[in-house]
C-alpha cells in the first residue's frame, strides 16, 4: 500500500503540532509546515518534513507547496488547514487593516493553498481537503468578531467547496474545536497589543472591567480539552471512507450547536453573554 501523504499547516505548536505526532504514529508521511522558519529548523530536528508556510505570504504558499509535491512525486491526499489566529476586542475598535490582515491569515491564505492543492487532488481522483474551524464558526461572542468573521467565511467557503467537489473524488470537512489548551490566548495577546488602542476607546471601561482580566489573566477559561482530542477527530476525517461534513469537538461547541439550531436569536445572544 502507497504511503498516504499530508499537508498540515501551524504546526509549530497546538493543534497542529499534535496533528503532525499524530499522524506520523498511524504511518502517515507527514508534512508539517510552519510559519516561521525557527519553527520549521525545530520540527525537521523532530524528524518532520516542514517547508515553511506562512498564509500572509503569496510566495511561501506556493514555494512550501512546491516543496512537498517535489517530494512526493506530484502526489498529495490530504491538507489540514489549521493555522489561524484572533484580535481581541470589539469590531468598532479593530482598524480595517488589521481586519485584512486577519483574513489573509485565516482566510484567504487557506483559499489560496487549497485552490492549488485541488488540481492534485481532481488529477489523482482523491483527497481529502479538512479545515480547522471552531465553535465561533458556529456562534459569535462580543469581543471576538474579527476571528468570529474569518470562521463564519471558512464555513461557509468549505460548504460551498463540499458541494462544488461532488463527483471528484475529493471530500471536504469541517472540524470545529471549542476550548483546547494551546497557546492561542497568547497568540492573541500579541495581536491585540499591535493593533488595538483600548486607551482611547469609547469603551474604555469595558476594556477595564473585563477584557483586560479575561485576556490577561485567562480569568473566563473554563476547561480545555488537549490538542489530541481534535487529532483523534481528524485521523477519522482523513480515513474513514466516508468522512462526516462537519465535527464538533469539545462539550461547548456540541451544546452551541444544538442551541444555535433550537434557540431563537435573541434568546442566544443573552445565553452567550453569560459566557
Amino acid at each position: 500500500m502507497t504511503e498516504k501523504t499530508v499537508l498540515i499547516t501551524g504546526c509549530s505548536t497546538g493543534i497542529g503540532y499534535d496533528a503532525a505526532h499524530g499522524l506520523r504514529a498511524r504511518g502517515w508521511r507527514v508534512f508539517a509546515s510552519c510559519r516561521k522558519e525557527a519553527d520549521c529548523a525545530r520540527l525537521r530536528d523532530e524528524g518532520f518534513e516542514s517547508p515553511r508556510i506562512d498564509y500572509e505570504d503569496e510566495a511561501s504558499i506556493a514555494s512550501g507547496l512546491a516543496e512537498v509535491l517535489e517530494a512526493t512525486g506530484g502526489r498529495l491526499d490530504a491538507l489540514f488547514n489549521n493555522g489561524a489566529y484572533a484580535i481581541a476586542g470589539p469590531v468598532e475598535d479593530i482598524p480595517t487593516e488589521a481586519m485584512r490582515t486577519i483574513f489573509q491569515a485565516n482566510f484567504i491564505g487557506w483559499h489560496d493553498l487549497t485552490r492549488r492543492v485541488i488540481p492534485v487532488m481532481r488529477a489523482q481522483g482523491s483527497g481529502r481537503i479538512v479545515q480547522c474551524s471552531s465553535v465561533l464558526g458556529l456562534v459569535a461572542m462580543k469581543w471576538r468578531g474579527a476571528y468570529v468573521a474569518t470562521k463564519f467565511a471558512v464555513e461557509g467557503l468549505s460548504d460551498a467547496l463540499r458541494m462544488e467537489l461532488v463527483g471528484t473524488g475529493i471530500q471536504v470537512s469541517i472540524i470545529d474545536p471549542g476550548p483546547i489548551d494551546t497557546p492561542f490566548r497568547a497568540n492573541a495577546i500579541k495581536q491585540f497589543e499591535k493593533w488595538i488602542d483600548w486607551e482611547n476607546s469609547a469603551r474604555v471601561e469595558e476594556y477595564r472591567a473585563t477584557l483586560l482580566d479575561q485576556l490577561y489573566s485567562g480569568s473566563s477559561k473554563g476547561p480545555q480539552w488537549p490538542a489530541s482530542a481534535v487529532t483523534k477527530t481528524l485521523v477519522h476525517a482523513l480515513e474513514a471512507r466516508r468522512a462526516k461534513v462537519r465535527y464538533y469537538v469539545t462539550t461547548p461547541t456540541h451544546a452551541m450547536g444544538t442551541l444555535r439550531r433550537v434557540l431563537p436569536a435573541r434568546a442566544l445572544d443573552w445565553v452567550l453573554s453569560k459566557g
